[in-house]
């Protein structure tokens, strides 16, 4: 897709930056909004070196808290509407080399996607219209920390967009540790949510099990990993954690000894080892977090980019 602006609105973002990775083909966008708001997308290679993805963003900011993730330290912002959401989409494809398009949409960015369900979903509808961007339900990912109800609501809707939920940890106590919603939506209730949406859409769901060394890549973590996943249509994905807040990704020997203790544990479940790029300009899973202090734009890894540790809306 490339954007065509003609007989369209002016954009509601503007194009701030864009920062260029050097270790891979990743391109990341800051955008301001009319508010003079921070907000950031990733544009993402496919294998297809004419199509491209884009991780984008649905909320200024993240209240859900998850340690992990940079852009939850920032603590919560506002709901994007949806033509904010769709304009990331737009200004990135109308800079993409002739001959290319985009294909796919990830919303995966900054903010909890089903927190901003409305504004989500609709610009979800416009993105995959034939008449509008034209890009598959298949080919658009909604990713959840793990709003039951609204997994619930997704469901019940029909919506045909990939929904993927990020796990953390298969053990209920680490999860809480460093994703808050645990708290609130216990494992066994998002479990349930998920079966119930595999068994509705007669799919595999996805899941995103963030890899984090020395916490949740042990003998004990795979074989609940196992009995979490026993009898569920899944696809597991396995992501590096990016080394924000003090994490950082297990060494070379601790994945593979975990991958051999799926090996005995996890059945029946695609596993797969998901990359996660542009690491170098803060582009990675969990690293965006551009945010306004002090009348500023800061973006972590400049000369300025501070993030402080925000409180989380469950304590």
């Amino acid at each position: 897709m490339r954007a065509r602006r003609a007989g369209r609105a002016a954009a509601r973002l503007r194009v701030v930056e864009r920062r260029a990775s050097v270790q891979d083909p990743f391109l990341k966008y800051l955008f301001e909004t009319e508010a003079g708001e921070a907000v950031e997308a990733v544009r993402i290679p496919l294998r297809d070196p004419a199509r491209f993805s884009v991780c984008i963003s649905s909320q200024v900011g993240c209240a859900m808290g998850c340690t992990f993730c940079a852009t939850g330290l920032l603590g919560g912002g506002r709901n994007l509407d949806p033509g904010e959401i769709i304009d990331q989409v737009l200004l990135v494809g109308a800079e993409l080399p002739a001959g290319t398009r985009v294909s796919g949409v990830v919303y995966q960015g900054m903010g909890e996607p089903l927190a901003n369900y409305g504004a989500v979903t609709s610009s979800a509808a416009v993105l995959s219209e034939p008449a509008a961007t034209a890009i598959g339900a298949a080919a658009i990912t909604v990713s959840t920390v793990g709003l039951v109800p609204a997994i619930r609501r997704y469901t019940a809707e029909g919506w045909r967009m990939r929904l993927s939920v990020s796990l953390g940890a298969a053990i209920s106590e680490k999860r809480a540790a460093v994703m808050p919603i645990e708290r609130r939506f216990p494992l066994a209730e998002l479990l349930a949510a998920a079966r119930a949406h595999a068994a509705a859409r007669r799919t595999r769901i996805n899941l995103a099990y963030v890899l984090i060394g020395g916490f949740n890549c042990g003998e004990d973590d795979a074989r609940a990993l196992g009995a979490l996943l026993a009898g569920l249509p899944a696809r597991l994905d396995l992501i590096d954690c990016n080394r924000v807040a003090g994490f950082a990704p297990p060494d070379d020997a601790e994945r593979a000894a975990f991958r051999d203790a799926l090996g005995r544990h996890v059945r029946g479940v695609p596993i797969a080892r998901r990359y996660s790029g542009g690491q170098d300009v803060w582009g990675g899973c969990g690293m965006l977090a551009a945010h306004r202090e002090g009348g500023r734009v800061c973006v972590p890894g400049g000369s300025d980019g501070r993030i402080a540790r925000a409180p989380w809306p469950w304590e």
